[in-house]
């Protein structure tokens, strides 16, 4: 779900310059040539918290960053697609999982690395296996989830949040939790 820091972005293309271009506020990367302005804006990502039986679908990464650590199916949304086919689509990715949304869970904001993330409730509809970007799947009780080894802030943040959901304590969407940016686990991080 998160990647490298956008600060450490591409190299500026040759004949390109760092200026204001006309009517706009930011600096941006602006072709001397033809005034072609390359903008950079975040990416959206999508994915859901998908439970069957009060269990809880998590994949154990197969790719970097985070390899071998435990997250949510998700990933980056494609051009044409909407967010809720997104999330569809990376749960059979990830976890050859069919699922049914129900509802936008939280939209969280990763600036660090320039990221929107539209985060789903979802139910299983069917069976699961590890899709190529998974080392393993698993459905675990709230209880058994690795809190330690999540790959990223964000995945604790949906968990949690989608468990006060199911309790009945609060209802959604929710954004980031008070002065969180995602920009790492903090020491000692745990679970519920």
């Amino acid at each position: 779900m998160q990647d490298e820091d956008i600060h450490a972005g591409p190299a500026r293309p040759p004949g390109f310059r760092r200026t204001v271009p006309p009517g706009d506020t930011l600096e941006r990367d602006v072709c001397g040539h033809c005034g072609f302005v390359d903008y950079r804006n975040p990416k959206v990502i999508v994915g859901s918290v998908v439970r069957a039986a009060g269990l809880v679908l998590l994949c154990r990464r197969a790719i970097e960053p985070r390899r071998g650590f435990w997250t949510l199916p998700a990933g980056y949304l494609e051009l044409g697609e909407t967010a809720e086919d997104g999330a569809r689509r990376e749960a059979r990715e990830e976890a050859n999982a069919d699922i049914r949304l129900r509802g936008l869970l939280a939209v969280y904001s990763i600036p660090r690395i320039g990221q929107v993330q539209l985060i789903y409730r979802a139910a299983l509809a069917g069976g699961v296996a590890p899709g190529p970007e998974s080392l393993e799947v698993a459905l675990l009780r709230p209880d058994e989830i690795p809190w330690r080894d999540l790959a990223f802030p964000s995945v604790a943040w949906a968990l949690r949040q989608d468990a006060e959901v199911e309790a009945g304590r609060a209802s959604g969407p929710f954004g980031n939790p008070d002065g969180e940016t995602g920009d790492r686990f903090a020491p000692g991080a745990s679970g519920l």
